[in-house]
C-alpha cells in the first residue's frame, strides 16, 4: 500500500513539473478581467496579428469571439479575418501540420484551452520571459520553458532582451523620487521594441485575459446570471421570511 501510494505521488509531482514546463520558478502574478471587454479586444487583435498564423483556436468560433466582444460582425471580417474564412467558422488556420513540424520540430499546438491548462500566470510570464542566446535556432530563449522551439513572434513590439529577465520581483520605489528602482522583466536590450515595458507588460496582460475568455466562453454570462439569481434570492427572501412569520404566528 505504502508503495502505491508513492508511485502515485510520484506520478503526480512528474504530471505537474511537465505541465508547468519545467521547474517551478518566481512568476508575477496577474488578475485576469473577462468583463474588461476593451482588454479582450486588444487582445483578439493582438493575438489575431502575431499568434494566429500558427495557434489556432479551432474550438471557438469568430461570430462567438464578435458577439461577446462587442465588435460588429462586418469589422470583424474586415479587419481580424484572413483568407476566405467566414464569420461562422471555427478559428483554425491553414498551416499545415506535417510541413509546420517540420519547420519548427513539432506542431504549434492549439491555444483555445490553454489558460485553463497552463493558468494565466504561466502564459504572462512566458510572453515576456525571452532573452537573447545566439546557441538557439531562432537565437532565443525563454526564462518560463527553457529552450522552446518557439521564435520571439512579439520582439517588435518587446524588442529582444540581452539576459535572462528576471520574475516574481517585488516591485520597490525609491521613496525620494518615486522611480521604480527595482521590478521584473528586462534591464538591458540587444533591439529595442516599439513599446515601452509597461505598454508591453499591458499588450501581454490583454493576449492572456482574451485566452482567458476563450477557454470558457461561457463564463462571461454564467457570472452575469449569477449575480441577477443572487439578487433575485435575496429579494425573494425578504418575501418569504414575513410570509413564514406569518404563517407561524397563528399556529403559535
Amino acid at each position: 500500500m505504502k508503495t502505491l501510494i508513492l508511485t502515485v505521488a510520484f506520478a503526480l509531482s512528474a504530471f505537474q513539473a511537465h505541465a508547468a514546463g519545467g521547474p517551478s520558478i518566481p512568476m508575477d502574478h496577474i488578475e485576469t478581467d473577462i468583463s474588461d471587454q476593451e482588454s479582450l479586444q486588444n487582445g483578439l487583435t493582438l493575438y489575431t496579428n502575431y499568434c494566429f498564423g500558427c495557434h489556432s483556436l479551432k474550438y471557438s468560433r469568430y461570430e462567438r469571439s464578435a458577439n461577446d466582444l462587442g465588435i460588429p460582425n462586418e469589422i470583424f471580417e474586415e479587419n481580424l479575418m484572413f483568407g476566405d474564412a467566414k464569420i461562422g467558422q471555427l478559428m483554425d488556420i491553414s498551416m499545415p501540420a506535417d510541413q509546420a513540424k517540420t519547420w519548427f520540430g513539432n506542431t504549434p499546438p492549439d491555444l483555445t484551452l490553454v489558460a485553463r491548462l497552463r493558468g494565466p500566470d504561466w502564459l504572462y510570464n512566458y510572453l515576456r520571459a525571452f532573452y537573447s542566446d545566439p546557441k538557439r535556432p531562432y537565437g532565443v530563449n525563454n526564462v518560463v520553458y527553457k529552450d522552446v522551439g518557439m521564435p520571439h513572434v512579439l520582439a517588435g513590439l518587446q524588442g529582444v532582451c540581452a539576459e535572462a529577465p528576471e520574475l516574481g520581483v517585488e516591485p520597490e520605489v525609491d521613496p525620494l523620487s518615486g522611480n521604480i528602482v527595482k521590478s521584473s522583466g528586462c534591464k538591458e536590450f540587444v533591439a529595442e521594441g516599439s513599446l515601452s515595458p509597461e505598454e508591453y507588460d499591458q499588450a501581454i496582460y490583454d493576449i492572456v485575459n482574451y485566452l482567458e475568455y476563450v477557454g470558457e466562453p461561457s463564463r462571461m454570462q454564467s457570472e452575469s446570471l449569477g449575480i441577477k439569481v443572487l439578487i433575485f434570492l435575496a429579494f425573494m427572501f425578504v418575501f418569504v421570511y414575513f410570509l413564514n412569520k406569518e404563517y407561524w404566528r397563528g399556529i403559535h
